[in-house]
């Protein structure tokens, strides 16, 4: 029974900071009412290792989890997209780093493109994007060596990462969720994905049955 209560307690209250770490535009409906597609780009990633790494390195290791957490938002979508959960379609991410790629945008220079110019070249209507922080390589795993006092305490912070919806005509920032990686979010980039985006899916703005809700209400 106690076990039981804490589970309880504790999953409350990771959801409770869910949703105070989301934003969504008031406007979204009317700036979205026309989205069927929406592209996945790769995740802007800033490392900061502990150990000490050559430059290149540091800049290949950093695309590397960049291309992992779009690979794991794919993976995400696509699961719940089978038990029709959004409405709208996700772009293929090997369609969109073709596209990117036939048109001279790479990880180096994506982020000198507006939302616009990219919705313009992947033929989406909105952009899913983000930014990383790292102090560790997630997509090899986190750490294992940790105590039960660090695994309750949120302590050994690994991290950042911020996703974003935005929309292609404005431009404007529609959706945004911001997370602190641990050791309690998840092993490596596919589960800290699954788990952070299952908290948020409530919130989610595409999600079918939060739409059904909006319009009871």
């Amino acid at each position: 029974m106690r076990k039981s209560l804490f589970i309880i307690t504790f999953l409350m209250c990771a959801f409770g900071s869910a949703q105070k770490n989301i934003y969504e535009n008031r406007r979204f409906d009317e700036l979205s009412d026309h989205h069927k597609v929406l592209a996945i780009v790769p995740f802007i990633t800033n490392l900061d290792l502990k150990k000490s790494v050559d430059q290149n390195e540091l800049k290949n290791l950093a695309k590397k989890e960049g291309y992992a957490v779009q690979n794991a938002l794919e993976t995400y979508f696509s699961k719940r997209k089978k038990r029709k959960k959004f409405n709208v379609e996700f772009q293929n991410i090997e369609d969109t780093n073709a596209i990117l790629a036939q048109n001279g945008v790479t990880y180096d220079n994506l982020d000198i493109y507006t939302i616009k110019e990219l919705c313009k070249i992947l033929k989406a209507d909105g952009i899913i994007s983000g930014n990383l922080n790292l102090n560790i390589l997630l997509s090899k795993g986190v750490p294992t060596n940790f105590s039960l006092l660090d695994y309750f305490s949120g302590d050994a912070n690994y991290g950042r990462i911020g996703v974003k919806v935005s929309d292609g005509n404005s431009g404007k920032l529609l959706w945004k969720y911001e997370k602190g990686i641990t050791k309690k979010t998840g092993k490596n980039t596919t589960e800290l994905i699954d788990k952070m985006m299952k908290l948020a899916s409530r919130k989610f703005p595409y999600d079918k049955e939060k739409k059904q809700r909006k319009n009871k209400n």
